[in-house]
């Protein structure tokens, strides 16, 4: 897939160098697109290193703007203040807004990822807001929050925004909730059980359901690995926690999914879980000791709707039936 990616007189544009080789390692075809500012900061030259394409910093007679506004999606990032509100009302005066502005007329994916002081992100809220109403298409990602700026985010969490983008939405509109990671059950106020689970698992399985769409919650316990920022996030320690958690979390609709990846080291007996189900026109609750459930266990109960889990130990994937779609992870 084709991405142009937008860089804009911020000075985050130092960090597209990695942003732009974490894309090509996830197989995109990246472009590049500099306002007279960005290359201040960083050059175009260094860019069209990183790229393989050369660099467009103005428009010229082979109108550039015209042949990438159709691409798979164009990131911007970093996206500063000045060309957000240029994009908002439709001003056209460097190379970038002038693609922006050809794009929003193919309706062409756009994802804008600001980096500027916060008070610059407070003052132009109506700006952002403006182009949400009036361009679907378009995304925001939303800004570390630190040391009062709007920071650059994690090149990781870029890309997995870019893939959401760009997948196919197989669970759009779902909630997904995975618990993932070690838990430590506390023998006494120094001492307890614990073990070495990373927590890969479970965040690799979250990222794809992320991916295609669904509203993510990560239950975490603890966890050696990358988890984005883009997840909403809740830290547990023990495995009655992570089940209180669960129980409150978890909603009986039919539009929602649990996964549990957590390594637990023991169960205590008054341990449960409720979950419910229809026969016929009864609906029926039914109460069953943690250490019982799973996957299998919970097939076809409203708050469970993974149906299958297979273990593909040739290939080191995994595959996850949800609602009758097929999600594979790969292991690395």
């Amino acid at each position: 897939m084709k991405i142009i990616l937008c860089v804009t007189g911020s000075i985050a544009a130092v960090e597209d160098l990695k942003l732009v080789h974490e894309l090509q390692r996830h197989g995109f075809d990246v472009e590049c697109f500099m306002t007279e500012d960005a290359a201040n900061i960083i050059t175009p030259l260094s860019m069209e290193f990183a790229t393989g394409h050369p660099v467009v910093t103005k428009i010229t007679g082979k109108v550039e703007h015209v042949k990438n506004a159709q691409a798979d999606l164009i990131l911007v990032a970093p996206a500063t203040a000045n060309t957000i509100s240029k994009f908002a009302y439709k001003i056209a005066d460097t190379s970038v807004t002038t693609l922006l502005l050809t794009a929003s007329g193919y309706k062409t994916p756009i994802l804008f990822v600001p980096s500027m002081h916060i008070s610059m992100y407070d003052a132009i809220e109506d700006n952002i807001n403006k182009i949400k109403q009036e361009h679907p298409e378009v995304r925001f990602m939303e800004p570390n929050s630190e040391e009062r700026k709007a920071k650059f985010p994690s090149r990781h969490d870029i890309v997995i925004a870019v893939e959401r983008m760009l997948s196919d939405h197989k669970l759009n509109g779902m909630k997904v909730l995975v618990g993932t990671g070690g838990t430590f059950e506390a023998m006494d106020a120094m001492r307890g059980i614990t073990n070495r689970s990373s927590g890969k698992m479970g965040v690799e399985i979250a990222k794809e359901a992320y991916r295609q769409g669904a509203d993510v919650t990560l239950v975490c316990g603890s966890t050696h690995v990358h988890i984005p920022k883009v997840f909403r996030r809740i830290n547990i320690e023990s495995t009655n926690e992570m089940m209180r958690v669960i129980e409150d979390e978890i909603t009986y609709d039919e539009d929602s999914s649990y996964y549990k990846n957590s390594h637990r080291n023991f169960y205590e007996d008054f341990t449960k879980i409720k979950y419910s189900y229809t026969n016929g026109n009864e609906t029926k609750e039914l109460t069953s000791s943690l250490k019982d459930v799973t996957p299998s266990s919970l097939k076809g109960k409203k708050i469970l709707e993974v149906s299958s889990l297979i273990k593909n130990s040739k290939n080191r994937s995994l595959i996850i039936t949800i609602r009758n779609q097929e999600i594979i992870i790969k292991i690395d």
